[in-house]
């Protein structure tokens, strides 16, 4: 005997869950998130925040240092991706704003971590510490809009 709504028929029919009224509801709650004056300020902050660290080496002039400059080069880059992705498509990417905690964390700890000898100049240390905790509260602002706004719809 089969049951039309088990969750394990979800899996093999996913035109189920997207016709879903809470799935409805969820869609139209991050667009108007991803649409608020906050959020687009803080999506363009974190692309901002991405290309700055991307460009740092040469912006504070430690591009002679390969290991630290690629580090940042590649970690920058993907801040900034994050950001665009937030910005472009926040109903795929919000789930994605975590991953900026993390990233904002090994900026910070990077100079000592990846530098030879861990004999970083004090301009890498003091960029890469801003810049990693300027990542790390804008991750953490990025989720906690999905988060506040989910819990305000869910109280009305």
């Amino acid at each position: 005997m089969s049951y039309p709504h088990r969750s394990s028929d979800v899996g093999a029919h996913p035109e189920m869950m997207g016709t879903h009224p809470e799935m409805a509801e969820m869609r139209e709650r991050l667009e108007r998130t991803a649409s608020s004056g906050p959020a687009m300020a803080v999506e363009g902050l974190i692309v901002l925040t991405g290309l700055y660290a991307a460009i740092s080496p040469w912006v504070v002039h430690f591009a002679i240092q390969p290991a630290i400059t690629v580090n940042n080069l590649i970690v920058g880059l993907a801040i900034a991706m994050i950001g665009v992705g937030l910005a472009l498509a926040p109903e795929r990417m919000f789930r994605l704003a975590w991953a900026l905690v993390p990233l904002g964390v090994w900026l910070f700890i990077s100079p000592w971590v990846v530098t030879v000898l861990h004999t970083a100049r004090a301009g890498i240390i003091w960029n890469n510490c801003w810049v990693g905790a300027i990542t790390v509260v804008l991750g953490l602002a990025a989720m906690g809009l999905t988060i506040g706004k989910a819990r305000l719809g869910a109280g009305r």
